[in-house]
């Protein structure tokens, strides 16, 4: 079993930042990819970013350009830098790890909220 803990949301006012950080309870270099996801009140829960474990990133087209994600294997902790913030962004932000194995069960954290006012 992995246990993610997301820390690090709050509340912001609109074009402030806020730095989301998602420690691991394992090596997160064992899985395949790790990613952000958010859900707002009343909307599916969606994309933000991932990282895979060798390097590549990938992002929704509602934040690039704004948000940031990174990896640090040695802490097992995962990033999201979110800049420019927009009221738009407030939601639930969760942290999700999917194992080498793409067919097994995958890892998702209790969620933080993040709250942009305008």
């Amino acid at each position: 079993q992995v246990q993610l803990v997301e820390s690090g949301g709050g509340l912001v006012q609109a074009g402030g930042s806020l730095r989301l950080s998602c420690a691991a309870s394992r090596n997160i270099f064992n899985f395949n990819f790790m990613g952000w996801y958010r859900q707002a009140p009343g909307k599916q829960r969606e994309l933000v970013a991932r990282a895979s474990s060798g390097g590549s990133t990938n992002y929704s087209d509602s934040v690039k350009g704004r948000f940031t994600i990174s990896r640090d294997n040695a802490k097992n902790t995962l990033y999201l830098q979110m800049n420019s913030l927009k009221p738009e962004d407030t939601a639930v932000y969760y942290c999700y790890a999917q194992p080498l194995n793409l067919g097994s069960r995958g890892y998702w954290g209790q969620g933080t909220q993040v709250t942009v006012s305008s």
